[in-house]
């Protein structure tokens, strides 16, 4: 094909991208990717041969037919290495994607002096693929911009400038046609190809756009997407530098997060303020008595607190009860003990005060927050006397959402969500890691609030080495789980039908044994496949077909169309048992016998008569009067818990939840899969293993009965901020 064509954009643009490793928010992406990818190419590749099949079938001559056929062949052959070099350019593009900004819209992207370059077939070929990116680009619009724009915060070497998209129809579009160039086949056969990769994968971008999308917001990269066209007017520069503006989009959202933090804050100490107002409580500043301290005088002596109050085995700082300070009564003990260069007695100013009240409603909260693990939560509380410290060193604790001390506590809270009392401490890595951070903090703080940042780094490259295992053992239960439970949904719709027709017909031993044992298996793989490619239906219709041949005909034209329906009957379950495997040997005598036994249907009514439908015994049905109690029964417990399905209904792919079992033992996991097609949803734990699966039904059912609970998963200082703030509120009212 003419390199103006356009379908050499992959190569090109492949070689002058970066090649800069992926990052690991994209790595789990490009895995759930190019599996997804692979499994629809699958099913287009199914498409392309039933429909060169329909061809070859309806073919007007020997020639047409012939070429059809040989189509088919090569790409049966060469399949299998398409398909591997459609999901390796598809990694690729993670690695090293190529700038979207570069590619023009397919409309204005091969003008007509480009156009007129290429030959008849090429330019059929062009048309096709235009048409197909322009259609995904249209239907998928607001996934693909929100994706272009994380995509672009991500990759480092990206900015508004170059944006990147590394699932952008345009890259995989012409990744498969470059894969496709291998094939020896002819511009109609290309165009079906083309046809069939629209329908089974283009058109199913959605939900792979979706995924990578919640992965992102997940990872935190732009959770609240707002898009803002660009304006016709030219755009303004950053004054030094020119910073992208991935980075200033970041700034921005971190600077209103800090915003929002500190009218928290102020509106806290007005509260605080009015409870001392209605107290009667006069300004210390106003007091001529007192020699009010703050400041560096306070931190001082803050200093000679020691972090651990009481004596502590250091040997496990979660073992026991979380640990209680009172804060207040802890400073004003000391304050007592201080001598004041004036001799009048020591006291806080207000501020001071107002922060001390504060860490200790935050402690409060801690202490009390289900949410979190109990050994985390009895790790954390030791850090209260620390804490302390750095909010009266440094007063932007509560004010600034990326404060170091702030953000490793949300770190350790966040890590530990998933813990349960069950699990081994002492061999487990993230308890021994964070464990080390509190301790740490215990042993090493001297009131520099760098050692937080130092300690957040370790823990986060920590978690990031451990998240990468985890992801990658969840990402194959989810795949195993989802296999699985697909099998087995096939295997049980392949035997509820065979099952009812084999109880109303009687038929034959040798046909029994082959419907059951057989062809069974042809069904089973039909109904793996696409719905779509209505092999499912095909291989239903081949036993209704079976079974109608073995009726009585006395009609001239129902025995005329038996004549044709037998041959092509025979043709088809040869062809599927022997498709599947079935024993080559004992295939001939079924099929012999399976002849014989039709023959015998077609010459004498005699025999057929014992094979016309049985009804089935009435003894069998159940009375009226137990499915009138089922029925009312089932009524009363979908009307319990129908609120509870609402609830279960919000629950999201990695929200973490609660069981408690009948003993009263409990355990953690995280939402994995949600299974539509089987009502399943799939928990894992922290190491990614599957440990429980529950239809929406029973976990309403479990959630009515109080043994799950959802867990908040917002970030530990913000919720605890929340919760001060609606206190306050309570006792200010």
């Amino acid at each position: 094909m003419n390199k103006q064509s356009g379908i050499h954009y992959l190569r090109e643009h492949r070689e002058a991208a970066s090649s800069d490793s992926v990052p690991s928010e994209v790595t789990r992406i490009r895995n759930t990717v190019v599996a997804g990818l692979g499994d629809l190419l699958q099913g287009a590749f199914d498409a392309v041969d039933d429909s060169l099949f329909e061809l070859a079938n309806n073919a007007r001559s020997n020639n047409e037919q012939n070429r059809y056929f040989e189509a088919m062949r090569e790409i049966r052959i060469k399949r299998k290495g398409v398909e591997r070099h459609f999901q390796s350019a598809v990694s690729q593009f993670f690695t090293s994607p190529p700038c979207a900004g570069a590619q023009q819209d397919p409309e204005t992207q091969a003008d007509a002096s480009s156009l007129s370059l290429l030959g008849n077939d090429d330019l059929e070929e062009q048309v096709a693929l235009n048409a197909m990116i322009s259609k995904a680009k249209t239907h998928f619009q607001g996934a693909l911009l929100q994706l272009q724009a994380r995509f672009t915060q991500v990759y480092p070497s990206a900015n508004d400038d170059q944006p990147v998209n590394p699932m952008a129809p345009e890259h995989l579009c012409s990744a498969f046609t470059e894969a496709i160039q291998a094939l020896d086949i002819q511009i109609r056969e290309r165009l079906i190809l083309l046809k069939q990769f629209d329908r089974y994968v283009v058109s199913n971008l959605g939900m792979l756009l979706d995924e990578a999308n919640r992965i992102l917001i997940q990872a935190g990269i732009i959770p609240n997407f707002r898009y803002q066209g660009k304006s016709h007017g030219s755009k303004a520069k950053p004054a030094s530098g020119g910073a992208p503006q991935a980075e200033t989009t970041a700034d921005t959202a971190a600077s209103e997060v800090d915003r929002e933090d500190s009218l928290m804050f102020e509106q806290i100490r007005e509260m605080l303020s009015l409870q001392r107002q209605n107290a009667g409580t006069m300004p210390r500043s106003a007091d001529p008595s007192l020699h009010v301290i703050g400041g560096r005088e306070l931190a001082s002596i803050l200093s000679s607190i020691p972090t651990q109050p009481v004596e502590q085995d250091f040997g496990d700082l979660s073992a026991g009860e979380p640990v209680t300070v009172d804060l207040r009564e802890l400073v004003q003990q000391l304050l007592a003990q201080t001598q004041t260069p004036d001799g009048r007695k020591p006291a806080l100013n207000e501020v001071d005060e107002d922060l001390i009240n504060l860490v200790s409603m935050l402690f409060e909260f801690i202490l009390d927050d289900y949410n979190l693990s109990a050994p985390v939560q009895v790790l954390i509380s030791r850090l209260q006397i620390p804490i302390l410290k750095v909010v009266i060193k440094d007063k932007n604790f509560f004010s600034k959402s990326n404060h170091p001390a702030r953000k490793l506590l949300n770190s350790l809270a966040k890590a530990g969500i998933g813990w349960s009392n069950s699990d081994e401490k002492a061999r487990d890595k993230l308890y021994g890691q964070i464990h080390s951070v509190v301790q740490r903090i215990l042993n090493e703080f001297d009131g520099d609030v760098a050692l937080f940042e130092t300690l957040n780094t370790e823990f986060e490259q920590f978690l990031e080495r451990e998240n990468r295992k985890s992801n990658l053992v969840e990402q194959r239960t989810r795949e195993s789980e989802r296999g699985r439970i697909k099998s087995q949904k096939a295997q049980e719709a392949v035997d509820q039908l065979l099952k009812e027709k084999l109880l109303r017909y009687k038929l034959p031993d040798s046909i029994h044994e082959i419907l059951t044992n057989g062809w069974s298996r042809v069904m089973f793989l039909a109904y793996l496949r696409d719905d779509s490619e209505h092999r499912w239906q095909e291989t239903v219709k081949v036993v209704d077909d079976l079974i109608w041949c073995l009726h009585p005909h006395e009609e001239d034209d129902e025995r005329d169309q038996w004549v044709r329906v037998v041959p092509r009957l025979l043709r088809t379950l040869r062809s599927g048992l022997e498709e599947v495997s079935y024993n080559a040997t004992k295939l001939d005598d079924m099929m012999a016998q399976l002849k014989h036994q039709l023959a015998e249907a077609f010459r004498t009514n005699a025999t057929i008569e014992a094979r016309k439908d049985e009804p089935t015994p009435e003894e069998d049905a159940p009375a009226p009067e137990t499915q009138t109690a089922i029925q009312r029964q089932q009524e009363l417990e979908d009307a319990a818990v129908s609120e509870f399905v609402t609830k279960i209904d919000q629950l999201e792919i990695g929200n973490w939840v609660e069981f408690r079992l009948v003993n009263g033992a409990s355990f953690r996991c995280k939402l994995s899969a949600i299974i539509e097609e089987a009502d399943c949803f799939v928990f894992v734990n922290r190491m990614g293993l599957k440990v429980i699966e529950k239809t929406r039904v029973q976990l309403a059912h479990e959630l009515r009965r109080g043994r799950l609970t959802m867990l908040e998963q917002g970030a530990l200082i913000d919720r605890a901020l929340n919760a001060v703030v609606g206190s306050l509120r309570a006792k200010t009212a």
